[in-house]
């Protein structure tokens, strides 16, 4: 089944008071596993942008200014997302903001029953305990040393990882051999300040080893035979 992780940075926290979605990025999975495509853009908000949202994501007005609007690339996020189900960490709060900005377009809302929410998967498994990305990046050993600042796509690839550990993970050795994880947004496109993902890339196939016994061992192992005593299948 074809899945699409996603994350927004926003200039707040209320699209219906006037907040609005500076950039989306998205992590394509079919069957709960990466295929390496990604969809990821900025968006010019057309207001300014707060100080207390820029400290968090790091996208100034300034930098903001110089993308296009979102009604210029809705269609390739349309395109992207295509009819798949949108997993989100709090769900609802980035399906809200998309919503918000395909309305103010005229374009049809996603629908809300295609949303699949982290927050109350892991409130599920995890009853009582820290919840956020951060938190559960930790808990199931995802490395996120690179998360200088949040980030859409590199939120929505620690995301996808965190979703397959929510449904069970992954088991060890299924991967195919030079799969790499999505390829992240150019460097020159970010903004300054904001440290992107490191593409991963899996561990080369190590070549099996030999495990068949020499002769001489197989000599070895009859002469140790023939010296018990008393053996049982010699009776």
């Amino acid at each position: 089944m074809r899945e699409i992780v996603f994350d927004t940075e926003t200039t707040g926290l209320d699209p219906k008071t006037g907040d609005r979605m500076v950039e989306i990025g998205c992590v394509e999975m079919v069957g709960r596993v990466e295929t390496g495509n990604t969809f990821h853009a900025y968006y010019n908000p057309q207001r300014d942008m707060p100080a207390a949202a820029e400290a968090v994501h790091g996208l100034s007005a300034s930098f903001l200014a110089t993308k296009p609007l979102f009604a210029d690339t809705a269609g390739e996020l349309l395109d992207f997302i295509g009819d798949a189900p949108l997993v989100a960490h709090n769900a609802g709060f980035d399906f809200g903001f998309l919503n918000c900005e395909l309305e103010r377009i005229g374009r049809e809302p996603v629908s809300l029953d295609r949303m699949i929410d982290t927050v109350a998967i892991a409130r599920k498994r995890h009853p009582g305990a820290k919840l956020s990305l951060d938190a559960l990046c930790t808990r199931y050993g995802i490395d996120r040393s690179h998360r200088v600042k949040h980030g859409a796509l590199l939120d929505a690839e620690l995301l996808a990882q965190v979703y397959v550990e929510l449904n069970g993970g992954r088991q060890i050795g299924l991967e195919l051999a030079g799969q790499t994880a999505g390829d992240v947004a150019e460097t020159n496109s970010q903004p300054p300040g904001v440290v992107g993902a490191a593409p991963t890339t899996l561990k080369p196939r190590r070549e099996p080893r030999p495990h068949a016994a020499s002769a001489a061992e197989i000599a070895r192992h009859k002469d140790f035979v023939a010296g018990i005593d008393k053996a049982i299948w010699a009776s």
